[in-house]
C-alpha cells in the first residue's frame, strides 16, 4: 500500500509539473496606471490569455516611465517584457543622454518583439478659429500642457516653425482642454497619444475641430517619424492628417527563450484585430512599423515574422 501511494504521489507531482511547465508567465512593465499605455498593457494581457487558451499569463506592472523600463532590463530575470520608444534603447547602448553615467553591458541583450501604438502628435484647433496651417497660430491662444511628451514636443515645434513668443500659451491643464475649447477660452490644444486620441474624439464630437497637417519639410525639421492619420478618424475631419510620432515597441531580453518569444509574438498579431474591435488605437499598428525598431529582434519573434511573410529590416536581424 505504501509503495502504491508513493507511486501515486510521484505520478501526481509529474502531472502537476507538466501543467506548470505548459503555463508561461510573463511580466509586462508598462507605464503609469493612469496612462493609455497601461490600458494597452492590460488589453495585451487579456489578449494573450484568450489567444493562448490560458497558456500565457501576463502580469502587468506599473512604471514611472520608459527610462525605468530600460534600466530594469539589466537586472530582471526570466520573461521580462517592457515598452519603450526605440530611441531609448539606442541611447542606452551608446551610454548617452539619460544613460550617460549608467552604462551596462546588459543593454546589449535587449531584443525587440513587436510594435505597439505610437505616441502621435495632434494639433487640434476649433473649426471656427480661422486656423488652417501652422503660421495661422500666430496671435492665437493654444494649450500645450505641462511636463508631458506632448507639451515638450509642442513647445519644440512652435520654436522650430518660427512661432516662439508669437502664440499665447494657456496656463491650463491638458485635462481641461476640451471644455476650454468648447467655451472658446482657447483656440486649440496640443496632445500626444495613440490615435484615435480620446480627448480629440470628444472635442470633435462636441465642438467641431480641425487637426493640422505638417508638411514633409516640417516633419523633417522635427526629426520624428512621419505618421498619417486616416481621413474620417475624427468626426468632421475628412482628410488625411500628416503628423509626427514617437514609435513605441515591446522589448524583452535574451533571457527569454525562443519558444516563448515566438508564442508571444504570434499571439499578439493574431489577437490584434480583436483588440482593435474594442480599442481603435490597435488598428494603426502594422508590420510596416518594424522599420521603427532600433536594435535586434528576438530570434523567436523573427521566426514568426518569417513564417507570416512580414518583411523585417536587415538591420534588426
Amino acid at each position: 500500500m505504501i509503495k502504491t501511494l508513493s507511486l501515486a504521489v510521484i505520478a501526481g507531482s509529474m502531472a502537476f509539473g507538466t501543467a506548470a511547465q505548459a503555463e508561461t508567465r510573463v511580466t509586462y512593465k508598462s507605464a503609469k496606471s493612469s496612462s493609455s499605455y497601461y490600458q494597452m498593457a492590460v488589453q495585451i494581457a487579456e489578449g494573450m490569455k484568450a489567444g493562448s487558451n490560458g497558456d500565457i499569463i501576463v502580469t502587468v506592472e506599473e512604471s514611472q516611465g520608459s527610462v525605468q523600463n530600460v534600466m530594469e532590463a539589466t537586472v530582471r530575470p526570466g520573461n521580462y517584457v517592457f515598452t519603450t520608444p526605440p530611441v531609448l534603447v539606442k541611447l542606452a547602448n551608446a551610454g548617452k543622454a539619460m544613460f550617460k553615467d549608467k552604462q551596462n553591458p546588459k543593454f546589449a541583450d535587449i531584443r525587440a518583439l513587436f510594435p505597439i501604438p505610437s505616441l502621435t502628435m495632434h494639433f487640434v484647433v476649433r473649426s471656427d478659429s480661422g486656423i488652417e496651417k501652422f503660421s495661422d497660430l500666430e496671435g492665437k491662444t493654444i494649450l500645450i500642457g505641462k511636463g508631458s511628451f506632448g507639451a515638450r514636443e509642442g513647445a519644440k515645434y512652435l520654436k522650430l516653425f518660427g512661432l516662439e513668443g508669437k502664440v499665447t500659451l494657456a496656463d491650463v491643464e491638458l485635462s481641461n482642454a476640451v471644455p476650454a475649447l468648447k467655451n472658446k477660452q482657447i483656440d486649440g490644444f496640443v496632445t500626444a497619444g495613440s490615435y484615435p486620441a480620446p480627448n480629440v474624439i470628444e472635442a470633435a464630437a462636441g465642438t467641431g475641430v480641425k487637426v493640422l497637417s505638417l508638411s514633409d519639410d516640417q516633419i523633417k525639421k522635427t526629426k520624428r517619424t512621419k505618421l498619417t492619420i486616416p481621413a474620417d478618424t475624427y468626426a468632421g475631419v475628412g482628410t488625411e492628417i500628416n503628423t509626427t510620432s514617437l514609435p513605441v515597441v515591446a522589448y524583452t531580453t535574451t533571457n527569454m527563450d525562443d519558444a516563448t518569444a515566438y508564442a508571444l509574438t504570434k499571439t499578439y498579431w493574431e489577437q490584434k484585430a480583436k483588440l482593435g474591435e474594442n480599442n481603435a488605437w490597435w488598428n494603426g499598428v502594422s508590420g510596416k512599423m518594424l522599420t521603427n525598431i532600433t536594435g535586434k529582434i528576438h530570434p523567436g519573434a523573427l521566426k514568426y515574422y518569417k513564417e507570416a511573410g512580414i518583411d523585417v529590416p536587415a538591420s534588426t536581424q
